[in-house]
């Protein structure tokens, strides 16, 4: 495998978590980075995910890596920033974690790869692309994400 084809299923990986997620979240690149043999893929949640949803979008995400085959690594239990972090069985790492505002960042890191060029992710944004530069705190509401009522 070379450093293209693990971007893409780290792609792959990213958008199966993300289409897991109901009802579903506006989302945005983050940038791709790249190491001597390996390749890192990010994106960005923009729904605004109220304290009170997050435990239930962990739990989405944390559910559906469980059926992919992931191995959960670690859980950060943090009432404000709580993360999960899993590897897939061949070899990929993934996280969720919650930064400043509840902004919810995914990322997949590929294991060491044969070298060569690594295109731009070619799975749109579903909402705001803002490859190319500073991606703002989350600003799409949803009536369910959003909510600061109690999770069912």
């Amino acid at each position: 495998m070379n450093m293209q084809e693990a971007a893409e299923q780290a792609d792959r990986m990213l958008d199966g978590t993300l289409d897991a997620v109901r009802p579903p979240v506006r989302w945005t690149h983050r940038p791709t980075t790249t190491g001597t043999c390996d390749v890192w893929r990010r994106r960005a949640v923009m729904t605004e995910i109220s304290p009170q949803r997050r435990g239930a979008f962990l739990g989405v995400v944390e559910r559906y890596w469980r059926g992919a085959g992931y191995e959960i690594s670690s859980v950060r239990n943090s009432r404000e920033f709580p993360a999960v972090y899993a590897r897939s069985p061949d070899g990929f790492g993934i996280s969720l974690t919650v930064g400043g505002r509840g902004q919810v960042f995914l990322e997949a890191a590929t294991p060491c790869v044969r070298h060569s060029g690594v295109p731009r992710p070619r799975t749109p944004a579903n909402g705001p692309d803002y490859q190319g530069g500073p991606v703002p705190w989350p600003n799409v509401r949803d009536d369910f994400w959003s909510s600061s009522g109690a999770a069912v």
